[in-house]
């Protein structure tokens, strides 16, 4: 078996803070958030998937010319084969970056050895997550997976989508407070993305949450 790949961007100079990255978009993931911006992605199995070898050799050609790959989702670590993609990656000369919503604690504990930088969603205060992921212990997975990255030492940030229908002012400062008392040093709220949205009543409600700021 090999990474059920359900995207690829070729550059991008935003999903990982002052790094040229291409971003692996891995197939399916186990949360329903209702605001997803790539719930094509969200399925096991995607009707675009290119094969992992497309994209090792994609890779192939652009080393000298990129400072890393960012593995994204979905949720990449649902897939076991996550860990042999990052030494593949590993083996042609880049970093790694991993965007995880730590729905998986224990296989994001075993791939953060081979990891340079991770962006971990934290989606709403953890007794609420099931309001946004549409899943029963949710916040548990999520906050073990947030435990896991401090102790790591790996570098980090910490994002949360703001939709105020979803999550209002005051469960951000109350979920910001309780990452501050837990260690986290970069909190990054994000605005909702209209965009790729699959769910009409989101876009259409005008409660758009401000342009991105850090808050801790």
């Amino acid at each position: 078996m090999t990474l059920r790949v359900g995207g690829l961007t070729p550059l991008s100079t935003t999903d990982w803070p002052g790094m040229l990255a291409a971003v692996v978009f891995c197939q399916g993931c186990p949360w329903r958030c209702g605001y997803c911006h790539n719930p094509h992605l969200i399925p096991a199995r995607g009707d675009n998937e290119i094969p992992w070898d497309d994209v090792l050799a994609f890779l192939h050609r652009r080393r000298g010319l990129l400072d890393g790959v960012v593995f994204s989702g979905g949720e990449p670590t649902l897939q076991p084969e996550l860990a042999d993609a990052m030494r593949a990656v590993r083996a042609l000369g880049f970093r790694v970056g991993l965007h995880t919503g730590g729905a998986y604690p224990r296989r994001l504990a075993e791939v953060l050895p081979l990891v340079d930088w991770v962006g971990l969603d934290a989606k709403a205060p953890f007794a609420d997550y099931a309001r946004i992921t549409g899943v029963a212990g949710s916040g548990a997975s999520a906050l073990a997976s947030l435990g896991a990255v401090l102790a790591s030492g790996v570098a980090h940030e910490i994002r949360t989508t703001v939709y105020p229908a979803l999550l209002d002012a005051a469960e951000v400062s109350r979920l910001s407070q309780d990452l501050s008392a837990r260690g986290v040093t970069r909190h990054v709220i994000q605005a909702f993305r209209s965009q790729g949205c699959a769910d009409a009543g989101l876009v259409r409600d005008v409660r758009i949450a401000p342009a991105s700021a850090n808050t801790v």
